[in-house]
């Protein structure tokens, strides 16, 4: 998280395969939530692939339930 010149907070999701060192995804908000992190990954997926295995901070968004539910359900 950091903030604006007028002291509002943002975020970035940044998504990095660790192997190119590419940037797949960036997204830049006030709040990033779950349902966000979802969005991105699946639209990865669909044009990447599914992964084997993902490394993600441990934000609140990232560790979310339903994200690790859902990715779970794909076999990562």
């Amino acid at each position: 998280m950091d903030r604006t010149i007028n002291g509002k907070a943002f975020k970035v999701l940044n998504i990095i395969d660790e192997y190119t060192l590419e940037r797949l995804a960036t997204l830049v908000n006030r709040k990033i939530k779950a349902d966000d992190v979802i969005d991105q990954l699946f639209n990865l997926f669909v044009f990447r692939s599914i992964p084997e295995h993902i490394r993600s901070g441990n934000g609140p968004e990232f560790t979310a339930r339903v994200v690790r539910k859902w990715l779970a359900g794909l076999g990562v």
